[in-house]
């Protein structure tokens, strides 16, 4: 069991580095318009909250995330010349490796909970007088 958790861990983050190149890939101009075209829609999908099939219809809700992305990302690479998925893969691994601040998300979470409290307030929708 172990050993498949680390398959599916490494499978994933070999995914959201694909994801990543993808999108850079997306806004090289040196890429043809078609292919371009579709990256960028993969990407933004991938990104997105919003799926096509919501994830809380039972088997359905996966389909997405388990064939319409694969295969999205799989026309994409096929398309797509290989200089520029070169340098979109160097893009995306320099970003991987960027150190993240925690520190700083939180900060930014609660600036956001505090401008939803100042909106709440303003609009007088605030639960606690």
């Amino acid at each position: 069991m172990g050993r498949r958790l680390g398959l599916l861990k490494r499978w994933a983050l070999a995914l959201r580095s694909e994801v990543i190149a993808v999108f850079f890939a997306a806004r090289d101009p040196a890429a043809p318009l078609l292919p371009r075209l579709l990256a960028l829609f993969i990407a933004a999908y991938a990104l997105s909250p919003i799926d096509l099939i919501p994830d809380f219809i039972p088997v359905l809700g996966l389909l997405d995330e388990l064939i319409l992305l694969p295969l999205g990302l799989w026309l994409v690479l096929r398309w797509m010349p290989a200089a520029v998925m070169q340098r979109a893969r160097a893009r995306a691994a320099a970003l991987l490796e960027k150190p993240r601040s925690w520190l700083a998300a939180a900060a930014i979470v609660l600036l956001w909970l505090l401008l939803l409290a100042a909106l709440l307030a303003w609009l007088g929708l605030w639960p606690w007088r």
